[in-house]
């Protein structure tokens, strides 16, 4: 779980490596090969972007002034 700002810098660091590498897999790899790769990456990304948001929501929660 992201907590501070540093780790949500990392989670975009990390996220966008997996794009790459996951953009990589799918020009190198026609369907059908290395497919249990692509989909952990592919799970990795959800994950990562989960995270992302719900820091983001807490961000925005915590930001937003009280009626």
């Amino acid at each position: 779980m992201i907590t501070t700002t540093t780790e949500y810098e990392k989670a975009e660091i990390e996220l966008i490596d997996l794009q790459n590498r996951l953009a990589k897999l799918q020009t190198d790899h026609p369907i059908g090969e290395k497919g249990f790769t692509k989909a952990c990456i592919r799970k990795l990304i959800a994950r990562l972007n989960e995270e992302l948001a719900v820091f983001e929501g807490s961000i925005e929660a915590r930001s937003t002034p009280s009626s």
